[in-house]
């Protein structure tokens, strides 16, 4: 078996990560050896691999319900927000510059289609199956010409597609129609058919419209997955993400101990991996809420200023919104801040950056003592280390190097009284350090919380992904789906005027 498919959606989170994730656990169950691909993938969600490359975290979870090790290959175009109108363009796993969206578009994105074929070539020869994701809609007429992640790929490796609908957003069937009637007859020969999304209520009340849309199209639908919450895996987001007043809750467990313990997560701009905040949010009795005003961290035991792709631009919002002093009060009353990454950074004394921003000598919050001085470089590792008694695995993406001068060591960081800080990403998913670390603020914010001793982050990671196997079983023609991944569209697919304009 060679075989191949392509995930579109719609719109943008319409669900084709965890579509593609829940296609790739119910593969694997099979006995398929499987892998994810994504040709360019928009975050500032990332992870590392064992190799120092960088990917999209979704890629990431999507490679650990196939149950096999992530490489650059599973996606080899990474574009990083800097702002509205530029990205940092990572091509198999290492950053090769800054670049405006025109130029992007107009130069850059063409050029790389031999690129992303020859890393989808390098693991269809390596699995049994390779299920891809596209980006956003296929059906974005003004970008087609330099596509290279939607239908650019498809046409490209002859790869079968399935469009994946929100029905829960409405307008489903006019999304799935205007999708497939603004293609190019090429494009359309390999759109199979439709996968209905996050639909509530009883299915034989949509069957009637499900016929229709197969008489207007000539395509089937493949399956009618139901709405289940807290299925999301590691997310993308894009340019712009509002997770102002947000909770993420994994685990909806009663503490363990008589007090809740509360976590606040300063949402600044350009937030980067806020997913190291879900380890926390699966602890019974942990509530982690995002925030952006001063009065929010009141009641917070855990402040976390998390990474960001842009360490001086947070600096200065926290310092516009109060937040900064905020910080600072907690601080010297002894109440618990943790930095990550870029924030981390920004708690040090100062930062020296002509790289990032370009602002050259900036004043930092003064928590940590830390200098920071940015790299053209940037670091990309996975270490493995101890703290609070505990073994901590996890990973660096950051360009700021910093010179710690004092305090008490902490992972490649350092703490001061019960301020925090730390570069590595994903350090609360290692259960122990998170249990101690947790413990650590309790104590120092007074709460009566006990961390529960029996939390596996990882468990509940592959709880996780079986439940998205088990929608795509239970809710899909697997049959039909198996069929298609095998050999391909069907022929004969009728077009669907008008079609894309000239």
């Amino acid at each position: 078996m060679n075989g191949g498919l392509l995930v579109a959606g719609t719109t943008s989170d319409a669900g084709k990560s965890v579509v593609t994730a829940g296609i790739c656990r119910w593969l694997v169950r099979q006995g398929v050896k499987v892998a994810p691909f994504k040709a360019q993938n928009m975050s500032l969600n990332s992870f590392v691999t064992r190799e120092g490359a960088e990917i999209g975290r979704a890629q990431a979870m999507q490679a650990q319900a196939c149950r096999v090790e992530p490489t650059a290959h599973m996606n080899p175009v990474l574009l990083k927000p800097g702002g509205e109108r530029s990205s940092q363009v990572v091509l198999l796993g290492r950053p090769v510059g800054e670049m405006s969206a025109r130029g992007y578009h107009g130069e850059r994105q063409g050029r790389l289609l031999d690129t992303v074929l020859g890393s989808l070539a390098e693991l269809r020869a390596s699995y049994d199956a390779v299920i891809c994701e596209g980006a956003g809609s296929p059906a974005e007429i003004n970008l087609r010409r330099t596509d290279i992640v939607n239908m650019g790929i498809a046409r490209g490796a002859g790869l079968p597609v399935l469009v994946v609908g929100d029905i829960d957003r409405g307008g489903v069937f006019a999304s799935f129609f205007g999708t497939v009637a603004l293609l190019a007859p090429e494009d359309q020969a390999l759109v199979a058919g439709f996968l209905v999304n996050k639909f509530r209520g009883d299915v034989s009340l949509l069957e009637p419209g499900l016929d229709m849309l197969h008489g207007l199209t000539g395509r089937r639908t493949y399956g009618v997955l139901p709405f289940r919450h807290g299925l999301g895996i590691d997310e993308e987001d894009g340019l712009r993400v509002s997770l102002r007043g947000t909770v993420r809750e994994s685990s909806v467990a009663p503490p363990v101990g008589d007090d809740v313990l509360r976590v606040a997560v300063c949402a600044v701009p350009l937030m980067s991996n806020f997913t190291d905040v879900d380890a926390l949010a699966a602890e019974p009795g942990v509530v982690v809420r995002f925030v952006d005003r001063p009065e929010e961290l009141a009641d917070a035991d855990l402040v976390i200023v998390p990474g960001t792709r842009g360490t001086v631009r947070a600096l200065e919002w926290l310092r516009e919104r109060g937040l900064a002093d905020a910080v600072v009060r907690r601080a010297a009353e002894g109440r618990p801040v943790l930095g990550i990454c870029g924030g981390f950074q920004l708690l040090g004394e100062h930062i020296e950056d002509e790289v990032e921003s370009r602002a050259g000598h900036v004043d930092g919050l003064g928590l940590l003592p830390v200098r920071v001085r940015f790299a053209r470089e940037k670091t990309l590792t996975r270490p493995v280390g101890e703290a609070l008694g505990e073994r901590v695995e996890g990973y660096e993406i950051h360009h700021g190097v910093a010179d710690v001068t004092g305090g008490s060591p902490f992972l490649d960081g350092c703490r001061v009284g019960q301020t925090w800080g730390t570069h590595w990403h994903g350090s609360l998913e290692s259960d122990g350090f998170r249990r101690a670390f947790l413990r650590e603020v309790a104590g120092a914010a007074g709460r009566r919380f006990v961390p529960a001793p029996d939390t596996s982050f990882a468990a509940l990671r592959e709880e996780q992904l079986d439940r998205l196997g088990d929608l795509i079983e239970q809710h899909a023609d697997t049959d039909a789906l198996w069929r298609l991944i095998e050999s391909g569209a069907p022929r004969g697919l009728p077009f669907v005027p008008p079609g894309a304009p000239a």
